[in-house]
């Protein structure tokens, strides 16, 4: 938050009282509340206007990670929107490959980068993010892991970003298209049949459907599940119904995840937190974060080195 006002101060813009009275947003999923929502992320990426506050912002974004006692962080961004401000998409996606490879060195947490598209932008644009994230692919500190499309579901025909998703699987580079929070299953179907995810952000409405269920564990497909910020889109209405343990009893692998942490106040371990008092025990807690670190994109020595971390927690947990 102290970050986010100071760029706003930088560069003279009023940020909007949901951005700094220190209160999660919590709206219906109707196109009122969407709104409301994507106007105060708008807001917030508004004030990102220099290569300064580009790579202050990985920067940041990896402490915050580490003293949470995180190893990893994918880091979501759409070149487009910082092109403006320092020459182009590609040296927007430069700055923060570089600042990442820093901050994985200099902090200890690996950083990898996902280029996302935007539904409510042009598919053609996408394609170009495609290519441009295909020249950077690869699985070190700073290199591009997946390609992704965010932004509300519910925008255009998924069938039309179909080309960009072949481009970046061409090139190897795993797919993490959003889908299934604010529309159901029938929406999660048309993300597998025209986007060939690697993960899919959110999925949850999937629980709605078995066979659908079904598919997607025996396809071995990874749902990034944020539980905070399905109670806070108006998704579920506590957190008691967000169905974390549907999906795992179907044998689907999640990530846990905290989405947007600046607008709905809730960090990564937060989401633990929400399901240690929906009654997961240790070892369901376990469970999750080992389902996290072989949904990622890591390497499979630091993936195997991470599962150990976790196998000591969880005896020592037991012995306790």
């Amino acid at each position: 938050m102290d970050t986010l006002k100071d760029m706003a101060v930088d560069h003279h813009i009023r940020l909007p009282d949901t951005l700094t009275d220190n209160v999660a947003l919590h709206v219906r999923p109707d196109q009122r509340g969407w709104f409301r929502f994507q106007r105060a992320y708008d807001a917030a990426r508004k004030v990102v206007r220099s290569e300064e506050a580009m790579r202050r912002i990985v920067r940041e974004a990896a402490e915050d990670d580490a003293r949470e006692g995180s190893r990893r962080l994918e880091i979501q961004i759409d070149p487009t929107s910082y092109a403006p401000f320092v020459g182009g998409i590609t040296p927007a996606l430069e700055i923060v490959r570089d600042e990442a490879r820093t901050a994985s060195k200099r902090i200890g947490i690996e950083v990898g980068i996902i280029v996302a598209a935007s539904r409510i932008r042009h598919p053609l644009e996408a394609r170009t993010l495609a290519r441009l994230a295909s020249k950077f692919a690869g699985d070190g500190a700073g290199d591009v892991v997946g390609f992704g499309l965010s932004n509300d579901e519910r925008r255009g025909t998924t069938s039309q970003w179909a080309p960009a998703f072949n481009i970046a699987r061409r090139a190897g580079i795993p797919t993490v298209p959003h889908g299934g929070e604010l529309l159901g299953p029938e929406h999660v179907r048309d993300v597998l049949i025209h986007l060939g995810p690697t993960r899919i952000g959110h999925g949850v409405r999937a629980s709605e459907d078995p066979r659908l269920l079904e598919q997607i564990a025996r396809s071995g497909i990874s749902l990034e599940v944020c539980p905070e910020s399905n109670v806070a889109l108006g998704v579920y209405a506590d957190k008691t119904a967000v169905p974390v343990r549907t999906l795992m009893e179907a044998g689907v692998q999640i990530a846990l995840g905290a989405d947007d942490p600046l607008i709905f106040l809730s960090r990564l371990t937060r989401q633990y937190e929400v399901l240690r008092e929906c009654g997961f025990s240790d070892e369901e807690l376990a469970r999750l974060a080992a389902d996290s670190v072989r949904a990622s994109f890591a390497s499979e020595s630091s993936k195997r080195t991470w599962l150990g971390h976790i196998k000591n927690w969880l005896d020592g947990e037991a012995q306790a």
